[in-house]
């Protein structure tokens, strides 16, 4: 039987995931690093004169080869992570690394792309192939090209180690997760939880042959319980294992523990750093961001911090009063703020997530989401039905222009789910590109974890929910609507990390907008749309403890900043310590002693946002500011189609074919400003 991860697939054939078996992974990865290395190896003996036709295009082809094998093992692990797919990831990643180490320290293959860029040729080539070469050279450099042997080989060994230890710390988290649960059998701990979250919960517990209701630390049944359980008791147990997951603290302490983990990858990345000449990692980490530099980025935050802190305390000191006014106690713990803040918002704007959930049933949300990409751009999305997917909830669909010629397809898999990663996300399944076969279309995978339907109920989202699915969606036009036909800067590739969440922050906005709220908020069951007056809430709530929210994410950027710019080799991560001291300069609110956040801050210990989680705060600047631009337009059906032309034009589409700065400054015709940011986060006042 033909292996399906080496299978050759027809232009824009879809993967059979169907019939992909993690014992195919091991065999397909190797069979594939073989031929490539012949294949590299026979391209670079016979060379000469390197052009983008016989240098480049012969290497996309194998970068496609390598990406058709491994990327299927690398998304079913993540999407479907039984013992089996963990194996078969863990056998494959490092062959993975290594063989990607080979082709980013290759000397021959960094000569021939210098060669190309000093040829006459050169010149000749279009501004985006030039971009294509120069950011090649760039990242040689960065992957120690230019390290003496010994060195270079220390690089390669940090690089392998660092991968392991990136899904370890990854895997522990998931494995905390998995083998924690409380099982509750007493009706009243449960009392204030809505009917849906107590049938969930119901039906986890029958799963395992278990009378009641089973609570787990999936995020979807963490909040059931942690902003809507009247039992302080109960809350406080479930907070306690959330906020010490995989580490030495806590009802697991020390199962899974990352603390080991932590220290070698801040010890190897500043290793790594200083290898290539730059004094931390985070110095490292700006090279291929819109930041200048380390203390830049600080001061971005510090300034953040200072505009919202004040803010921030007010509304601690309003929540705390008013949980006195339930008969609350007079010290909030962390336990506390979820639930207090739920009721809060239900009185001080009469608005309630579970109340609102049934207004948003994820088959008339799409319809809305799809509804709005048609009136910015456009486009049309059409389910593509009898697509081989990995799970039954996966829908595939085609994303297809005004003559109904499909331009990009993508996946959406919604639901939570037992051996599933938590979180949200977009990735890549395949990028645009145009080879000898033709034009490739990109495919995008979305992937979330809400409330899974029950029974004939669909899924029903809450609107923070809503806010999840656009800005994932967010991500995926950006790399499905792109125009760029080199697949190293097409889509999200060659993007700057710190402005790759400007689309996705961008779709955000949409979800308080009234209009479209309309079209598609109704009830599951009666068809009543949502009323006027909860949409004026809900647009209210966008200011709802801004100054919190606002003053916590500076809080974990900071902090991520800091652990690799101060790292000091020999002292160990001090991740206590220099948490501690950020929350003593920018936080308004203290967690007890035992709260391990960092030890489950996968974004930047597993994922890419190490010394760069600040992206998301300075990409907010840059999607308010795109938001402005529509509203000054005005958001007329006829408006909204001409100034999401020019986004799409200006920006979506472009991908990484320029800087971003400069397609920024385009679109807008001015810098940033931060002034549309605090505008909508309540900051300052609206204009008069």
């Amino acid at each position: 039987m033909t292996n399906p991860l080496l299978a050759a697939r027809p232009l824009n054939a879809l993967p059979t995931f169907a019939d992909i078996k993690p014992e195919q992974a091991g065999p397909a990865v190797d069979q594939v690093i073989v031929d490539n290395r012949a294949q590299l190896d026979a391209l670079l003996k016979d060379l000469r004169d390197p052009t983008w036709s016989s240098l480049i295009e012969p290497l996309e082809d194998i970068g496609e080869r390598i990406s058709r094998a491994w990327g299927p093992v690398s998304h079913l692990f993540s999407v479907t992570s039984t013992p089996e797919w963990r194996a078969a990831f863990n056998e494959g990643l490092p062959k993975v690394t290594e063989y990607s180490l080979e082709l980013s320290q290759s000397e021959a293959l960094y000569q021939a792309y210098k060669a190309l860029s000093e040829s006459a040729g050169f010149a000749k080539l279009n501004p985006i192939q030039q971009k294509v070469v120069r950011d090649a050279l760039r990242d040689f450099r960065l992957s120690g090209i230019g390290l003496p042997p010994e060195q270079k080989e220390r690089f390669k060994q940090i690089s392998m180690r660092l991968s392991e230890l990136q899904t370890k710390f990854e895997e522990n988290v998931m494995d905390a997760i998995q083998a924690w649960s409380q099982h509750v059998t007493d009706a009243s701990r449960l009392e204030g939880m809505s009917p849906a979250a107590l049938e969930q919960a119901a039906a986890k517990a029958k799963a395992k042959n278990l009378e009641g209701w089973l609570l787990t630390l999936d995020y979807p049944s963490y909040d059931a319980v942690i902003s809507y359980a009247n039992d302080r008791d109960l809350r406080r147990e479930l907070y306690t294992a959330y906020a010490t997951r995989a580490s030495d603290q806590g009802p697991q302490a020390g199962q899974f523990d990352n603390s080991p983990l932590m220290d070698e990858i801040l010890e190897l990345r500043h290793e790594e750093a200083q290898l290539l000449g730059y004094k931390n990692f985070a110095e490292l980490s700006l090279a291929t961001k819109m930041a200048d530099s380390p203390d830049a980025v600080e001061t971005f935050l510090l300034d953040l911090a200072k505009r919202s802190k004040a803010r921030a305390a007010t509304e601690v000191e309003e929540l705390r009063a008013f949980a006195r006014t339930l008969g609350g106690p007079d010290q909030l713990e962390p336990w506390d703020l979820a639930y207090y803040a739920e009721k809060l918002k239900e009185q001080a704007l009469d608005l309630n997530d579970e109340v609102l959930r049934p207004y948003f049933p994820l088959p008339a949300v799409l319809d809305g989401l799809f509804g709005l990409i048609h009136r910015l751009y456009g486009a049309k999305v059409v389910a593509e039905p009898g697509v081989s997917v990995w799970h039954p909830q996966v829908t595939a669909y085609a994303l297809q222009d005004a003559q109904g010629k499909t331009f990009g397809r993508f996946y959406l898999d919604p639901y939570a789910r037992e051996q599933k990663r938590g979180g949200a996300w977009m990735d890549e399944c395949v990028s645009r590109r145009r080879s000898s076969e033709g034009l490739q279309l990109p495919v995008a995978y979305l992937i979330c974890n809400f409330r899974p339907p029950l029974g004939d109920q669909p899924g029903l989202l809450t609107h923070d929910e809503l806010v999840t699915l656009y800005h994932e969606f967010g991500h995926g036009l950006h790399l499905l609507m792109t125009q760029v036909e080199e697949s190293a800067l097409a889509g999200i590739h060659g993007v700057e990390w710190d402005a790759v969440e400007l689309p996705s922050q961008f779709m955000e906005n949409w979800c308080y907008e009234p209009a479209l709220l309309k079209a598609y908020a109704r009830h599951w069951q009666t068809g009543e749309p949502l009323p006027d007056a909860q949409i004026d809430k809900l647009r209210e709530s966008r200011v709802f403890q801004t100054g919190l929210a606002t003053v916590r994410q500076v809080e974990f950027a900071l902090f991520d900043l800091r652990l690799h710019r101060d790292f000091v080799p020999g002292q160990g991560a001090r991740v206590l310590e220099t948490i501690s001291k950020v929350r003593d300069e920018v936080s308004v609110l203290r967690p007890p002693a035992f709260n391990r956040m960092p030890w489950s801050f996968s974004h930047i210990f597993a994922g890419g946002y190490a010394a760069g989680y600040y992206s998301y705060k300075w990409a907010e600047v840059l999607s308010a500011d795109a938001f402005a631009a529509f509203e000054e337009a005005g958001l007329t059906p006829e408006k909204l189609g001409e100034t999401g032309r020019r986004f799409l034009d200006g920006i979506l589409s472009r991908g990484g074919s320029r800087e971003a700065a400069d397609l920024f400054r385009e679109f807008r015709g001015r810098e940033p400003s931060i002034e549309p940011l605090l505008r909508h986060n309540g900051l300052v006042a609206e204009p008069a």
